[in-house]
């Protein structure tokens, strides 16, 4: 199955003009759909249900991740009619697609799976108010942030541990959980080449955990603004340790698909990869063609 075509059936249970119209969404979670999808159809027990499956957890984590806009949103969004009505949708359209996953569930009779996923939520929920807590509090390391961040992007997909089989069901959590670091390590990387959204980012709480005293005061003073922190991204080359740690990452995900001992899965998954490892490679090479 194309990503194209996983969004163009999970969109068919999201389109809704009211909507579309008056608040946007979040990125369509393409990668990791895309993985389940493509473990799922190796699984004897799971393949006939990977289509419905896949659009499920589509809905739901696409329901986490709009109820998450309204959370994290600048108090100043919320100010006129305009405002206010985009954060209502917002909560509005988390629930709709969460109201579609429990029906098309309950249609097929998967009882134990809407268990299973509705289970994930409560944890992931709880991990977000733990995540939040230690952001507010200043109580966060770079390695504290990226682990909790592929924990949050992760938890979803842990809910079909349960259905894989024999060696797939040993292997799919470090396989989910370190797909899932790659997309943050790729996220943090994105925003450190665009310099924007550096507040909080992997590389501000790399400077207060690594950097001069000077630098840690900055940031706790004026870490909200981009231009205070963009000279000490720069400083102390977030970019080339984002860099790195995505192609660790990316080799060690590498390595737990080829544990699974099968060439067609590695070859049918090596698309989903392979954005990882050029990402990376691409960072390196740029930094030997400057040195």
């Amino acid at each position: 199955m194309s990503r194209a075509r996983i969004n163009q059936l999970a969109s068919k249970y999201m389109s809704h003009d009211m909507i579309s119209l008056h608040t946007d969404l979040p990125d369509f979670p393409e990668g990791r759909i895309s993985l389940l999808y493509t473990v799922l159809s190796h699984q004897p027990s799971s393949a006939s249900h990977k289509e419905l499956l896949s659009v499920v957890t589509t809905l739901v984590q696409m329901g986490l991740d709009t109820h998450d806009m309204v959370e994290n949103s600048p108090s100043g969004t919320t100010n006129g009619v305009k405002g206010m009505r985009t954060q209502q949708l917002r909560v509005l359209a988390g629930d709709y697609f969460s109201s579609r996953f429990y029906h098309l569930l309950s249609q097929a009779g998967q009882i134990e799976m809407i268990r299973r996923l509705s289970e994930a939520v409560c944890n992931i929920n709880q991990l977000k108010m733990n995540f939040y807590g230690k952001l507010k509090q200043m109580k966060m390391n770079a390695e504290e942030y990226l682990h909790c961040g592929a924990e949050l992007k992760s938890g979803l997909f842990l809910a079909f541990t349960g259905v894989m089989g024999g060696l797939y069901e040993r292997l799919w959590p470090e396989i989910v959980e370190r797909f899932s670091r790659c997309e943050v390590l790729m996220h943090e990387l994105a925003k450190v080449e665009k310099m924007s959204s550096l507040a909080g980012s992997w590389g501000v709480w790399h400077i207060l955990q690594e950097g001069a005293e000077e630098d840690r005061n900055i940031l706790i003073e004026r870490g909200d603004e981009n231009q205070s922190i963009q000279p000490l991204i720069h400083k102390y080359e977030i970019a080339e340790k984002l860099s790195a740690h995505l192609r660790q990452s990316a080799t060690q995900l590498q390595v737990l698909i080829q544990k699974l001992q099968s060439d067609n899965l590695l070859r049918e998954l090596q698309p989903l990869i392979e954005p990882f490892v050029k990402a990376g490679q691409h960072r390196a090479t740029a930094l030997k063609e400057l040195g």
